[in-house]
């Protein structure tokens, strides 16, 4: 469904932790445009200030420049606001593996610290981002949110982690959590640089250059891609649902998969590039399937998803061609 047609109280204010980032930077934007007054907590590490530099202007909008490890910045950043939407963490699998205490306090400590206070300050719904990495080494398809593995990263651990403390701030301490098991994000703003960057905003910027993009292990591997917009509309019907859907995580998902190989071929065709990619070593900690059964968010949430692959990648596409300098 068209998330605009979501209705709030007139005064709402809303938090988004991470709203410098790519997900959070959407969120902000999508809520803005709906008239709603917007506070950001973010701490510029992973999250930019380009993309929020549009939101300066607007009255409703204000910045808090914070860390969510910070209890005190968390509590000061939950005064007087009515939903949260928690985006703020660290995501790189393969560098979780390498900092596992940086993650741990970031993704654990740091989800903790915004349920504590949102919880303080009377918020009344707060949605937070989890992953598909909770499904580990579990090999059923689709993934059902009910059937998981053993977490095969740090990463994956945190997201399960903040899940149950989710369910306990839902059932003990007031606060109807919602858990957004994100698949694979992809859209505006989303990063091409660093090591760890997402596929396919790297598959793009290797085309718009002219050069071939390297795929990790022999490309079969197979992904759940789901345009933001969709990420932005599952949140926001969160924020709206009633207590009785609260303490659960929800896929967020297209409900389709495609294998690397199969997207980039894609990309290629609507490029009309023919680049051989290279192909490199698998990454640590990665799983090998992730597709969604969608079934429990639609019943529960509403949620409809309104982006097909090919809709969605024209779209970032486009995104890209105007602001990736060559």
């Amino acid at each position: 469904m068209n998330y605009h047609e979501i209705a709030f109280p007139e005064n709402s204010l809303f938090l988004v932790t991470g709203g410098a980032g790519f997900i959070g930077s959407n969120l902000t934007e999508a809520l803005l445009s709906m008239g709603y007054r917007v506070r950001v907590l973010d701490n510029l590490l992973t999250g930019y200030e380009k993309n929020i530099a549009g939101f300066r202007d607007n009255p409703k909008f204000e910045f808090i420049k914070g860390d969510i490890r910070d209890a005190a910045t968390c509590d000061r950043a939950c005064e007087g606001v009515s939903y949260v939407l928690h985006q703020a963490a660290e995501v790189s699998v393969p560098e979780s593996i390498e900092q596992p205490v940086s993650y741990t306090m970031t993704n654990i400590i740091g989800t903790v610290n915004v349920m504590e206070a949102a919880a303080k300050h009377g918020v009344k719904k707060m949605t937070y981002a989890s992953s598909a990495a909770v499904y580990g080494d579990d090999e059923t398809m689709p993934k059902r949110e009910e059937i998981v593995g053993r977490r095969l990263s740090t990463y994956a651990v945190t997201k399960f982690v903040d899940e149950e403390y989710a369910y306990q701030y839902t059932l003990n301490y007031g606060l109807d959590c919602y858990g957004m098991r994100y698949f694979n994000v992809y859209g505006r703003r989303q990063d091409p640089n660093g090591a760890y960057a997402a596929v396919i905003p790297k598959f793009i910027e290797c085309l718009l250059r002219d050069e071939p993009p390297t795929i990790n292990g022999d490309g079969e591997q197979s992904r759940d891609f789901v345009y933001v917009e969709d990420v932005v509309q599952a949140n926001l019907l969160a924020c709206a649902a009633p207590h009785e859907a609260a303490g659960e995580a929800y896929n967020v998902a297209a409900g389709k998969r495609s294998s690397l190989n199969e997207m980039y071929a894609v990309l290629s065709k609507l490029f009309g590039k023919d680049l051989k990619p290279v192909f490199g070593p698998e990454r640590k900690g990665d799983i090998r399937h992730s597709g969604a059964d969608i079934s429990k968010i639609k019943k529960n949430l509403g949620y409809a998803p309104e982006y097909d692959f090919s809709r969605g990648i024209t779209a970032a596409i486009q995104w890209y061609k105007e602001n990736l300098k060559a």
